[in-house]
């Protein structure tokens, strides 16, 4: 992988060594002076500079990057948010069953983000949502900053009045050097194990987004606050209770050093069906699937498909306490550093894995090859949705095409009489 060394940057040493000794194996990376042949992980501002007009890089049919040029579409919690509601649209006007609603205007099979605003932006339609239900918890998130930086939750309308020019009005201040916020409804009723909040970190592998191919990361995990959760508002500003990012929870006074506040998702899978049954789980994680491909199809449109990329994306899913899963957001850059023994064996496979798919067999990178490989090589990877696969079948032509009856191949699992199976494909 070809590219100047100074203009790359290693997030940590950690990732640096994990990264050299894995392609080592394969005789990609030659580590001496002039490094003429290196396999590089990008972090997202190096390939803003790869894809950036001035600075006249080409890239070569033998080079592959580990990110798409404007993968902030899905990555940006703003804009994650905006293509979801086009996508959403788009589907209504072309008649969807996806896109049905409910006899209160919800819709049935594409809520799965929370009810979201852009700040500044969309501050008055925020207040008129806000007043309609005044009781409420808001979470308020920096588009552009990721490990629980800049986050905090508020219940009143007084507590967001600094980002307020005239509260008279209730006009919002509209600055360019203001920094962008997302405001979304706070999932105060999350599943609880233990009197604590989780989420989930699941892994992602985008090998094309035209054709949409993408697979599911079976080694995932669940990340546990170290405080127990409660909705009172004298907590509001516990982020120990509320924000379960590990760059946050490790600062705790019950941070665990040994398991990191971490479950695999094998091992929720087995609580889940000990305590709600098999059935309902096989539910649970179907529609996470589901979630998963939807928010993915609905930047598809607007992604620069370049041949050259592929993307591994970490998504953060949050369950309430019915078992509905929330798209919390996207990251593109899921941290590849390690807190426990476990989770370096879990992020050095990852590694391995998606190496595996992006490059089979170890072999020069060939950016002209179909993109889809061999089941063997899959590893802990299996194949979420391919979209070519999925039309041959017919399946794409069922969801759109026949109201009340979408199907899928993989899975199948009623909810109730009369209601579309949503499931995942293979």
């Amino acid at each position: 992988f070809r590219i100047m060394a100074g203009k790359v940057k290693w997030v940590t040493d950690i990732e640096k060594s994990v990264l050299i000794n894995n392609f080592e194996k394969r005789g990609w990376i030659q580590v001496a002076e002039n490094e003429d042949w290196n396999f590089y992980w990008m972090s997202v501002q190096t390939i803003r500079n790869v894809f950036s007009v001035e600075t006249g890089y080409r890239l070569s049919d033998d080079q592959i990057v580990n990110h798409f040029p404007n993968h902030y579409e899905l990555t940006r919690k703003d804009l994650m948010v905006k293509n979801i509601k086009r996508y959403r649209k788009e589907l209504e006007k072309e008649g969807s069953p996806l896109a049905e609603k409910d006899e209160n205007g919800k819709y049935i099979y594409l809520d799965f983000v929370p009810v979201t605003f852009m700040l500044p932006a969309d501050y008055n339609l925020f207040v008129e949502e806000f007043r309609k239900n005044p009781s409420s918890t808001w979470i308020m998130k920096p588009c552009g900053k990721a490990q629980g930086k800049g986050i905090f939750l508020i219940n009143k309308l007084s507590q967001i009045k600094k980002w307020s020019r005239d509260s008279k009005t209730s006009s919002f201040v509209s600055q360019s050097t203001k920094e962008a916020y997302v405001i979304s409804l706070y999932i105060n009723n999350p599943l609880l194990i233990g009197g604590k909040k989780f989420d989930l970190r699941l892994y992602v592998l985008v090998s094309t987004y035209r054709p949409l191919r993408c697979y599911m990361y079976k080694l995932g995990f669940c990340r546990f606050c170290t405080v127990k959760y409660t909705p009172s508002t004298s907590e509001l500003d516990n982020m120990f209770v509320h924000l379960t990012n590990v760059a946050i929870q490790k600062h705790g006074d019950d941070y665990n050093h040994i398991h990191g506040g971490k479950w695999t998702v094998s091992n929720l899978r087995l609580y889940l069906e000990s305590t709600r049954g098999k059935e309902v789980t096989n539910k649970l994680f179907d529609e996470i699937h589901w979630i998963i491909v939807q928010s993915l199809k609905a930047v598809a449109p607007v992604m620069n498909n370049d041949k050259h990329c592929f993307e591994c994306y970490g998504y953060d899913i949050i369950i309430d306490d019915k078992l509905k899963p929330w798209l919390i957001e996207v990251n593109a850059s899921p941290s590849l550093t390690s807190s426990t023994a476990n989770d370096r064996i879990l992020k050095y496979n990852l590694i391995n894995d998606t190496l595996n798919i992006a490059v089979p067999n170890g072999e020069i990178p060939d950016c002209k090859w179909n993109k889809s490989p061999p089941k063997e090589v899959l590893g802990n990877y299996e194949v979420l949705y391919d979209e070519e696969m999925a039309q041959s079948d017919g399946t794409d032509r069922d969801l759109r095409g026949r109201p009340g009856q979408p199907t899928g191949l993989k899975g199948s699992r009623a909810r109730e009489p009369g209601k579309p199976v949503l499931t995942t494909w293979k």
